[in-house]
């Protein structure tokens, strides 16, 4: 038996989450198992246990995709000596009805990635979702070095990543944040110019930071919201990289996108090709290798207190991820 969180309805999360013992998995064949000692809560999360994003697909759902823990046990097929490797995990719940938030896990062992000795388990459960969709959205298109990137909201879990993913190839950054300490933040992540939208023309100030070329490339959380400053903000030939949405649909500046040759690309990051996820992870390590990747932990909290976790990504008052420990 194991201890785990979970919810058997939609809801809010003090009404739906509950912690108790629950049957401990068993590794098939091609999985590992992994202790884990903790799980990155994120807004999907919280979204699809209030079924905000997609209703319930199983009777009983052990919530999280990010984790970071031990392997304790291996599956037909799996080399043992995988057993002690400390290991950070992707999509342990995407389309799978127990993830993260319990004290082991049984999954295919792709999805159990090495973490670095000097890396935290608290760092190992902020990478499966923030850090691979950062890289993924500054690096899908190949080096970035000479070009010049707008992060948008880089205060962000998303976003503190794709600062630095972005700075380390080379690139010029700024990014868009709502108040001084948030700005304080963004460029600790090593951002070239932090730009308050709440105070600040961001058109104005991207084109007379870029000498009114604009932007090679915009990464983009809310492209619903932000889609009205495409034509202040991308140079022409532009690529905006959608990794979210805010609402239902995007008004698009259509005579701009066409007559600058832009482009928008959307992705989801837990569906990226086997190839596409095997260069995020090794991009990924690769920085974590070389010590040069930040990571801004908000909140520990322990399972039992997975509510409050909840009720703290909803309301947004947290800069940085918030953590589970087991």
């Amino acid at each position: 038996m194991m201890r785990a969180a979970y919810y058997e309805a939609n809801g809010a999360a003090r009404d739906v989450l509950q912690v108790a013992m629950v049957e401990r998995p068993e590794p098939a064949a091609g999985e590992v198992r992994v202790r884990l000692a903790t799980s990155g809560v994120n807004p999907s999360d919280v979204k699809s246990r209030a079924g905000t994003n997609r209703k319930m697909a199983y009777p009983r759902v052990i919530p999280h995709s990010d984790g970071a823990g031990t392997i304790d046990a291996v599956g037909a097929g799996v080399d043992p000596a995988r057993i002690g490797e400390r290991v950070w995990i992707w999509n342990g719940q995407w389309k799978r009805p127990f993830g993260t938030a319990a004290e082991f896990i049984a999954l295919p062992a792709i999805q159990a990635a090495t973490l670095p000795p000097e890396t935290s388990f608290e760092a190992g459960a902020c990478l499966g979702i923030p850090a691979l969709t950062a890289w993924h959205a500054v690096m899908q298109d190949g080096p970035v070095a000479g070009q010049t990137i707008l992060v948008s909201g880089g205060a962000g879990a998303v976003s503190h990543y794709a600062i630095q993913f972005a700075k380390a190839a080379g690139a010029t950054v700024l990014t868009t944040v709502s108040g001084p300490g948030k700005a304080a933040h963004a460029l600790a992540a090593g951002a070239d110019h932090a730009i308050n939208y709440r105070q600040e023309d961001v058109g104005a100030r991207v084109r007379d930071l870029t000498g009114g070329a604009g932007c090679d490339r915009v990464i983009e959380l809310d492209i619903t919201a932000n889609a009205r400053l495409l034509p202040v903000v991308l140079a022409p030939r532009g690529t905006v990289v959608v990794y979210g949405i805010g609402g239902a649909e995007a008004p698009l500046p259509a005579p701009f996108c066409l007559f600058t040759s832009a482009t928008v690309k959307f992705f989801l990051v837990y569906e990226l090709t086997a190839a596409e996820r095997a260069r995020a992870v090794a991009g990924v390590n690769g920085m974590l290798a070389a010590g040069r990747l930040q990571h801004a932990i908000g909140r520990t909290l322990p399972l039992d207190r997975i509510a409050e976790a909840h009720e703290a990504v909803e309301q947004g008052a947290v800069v940085g991820n918030v953590v589970l420990t087991l």
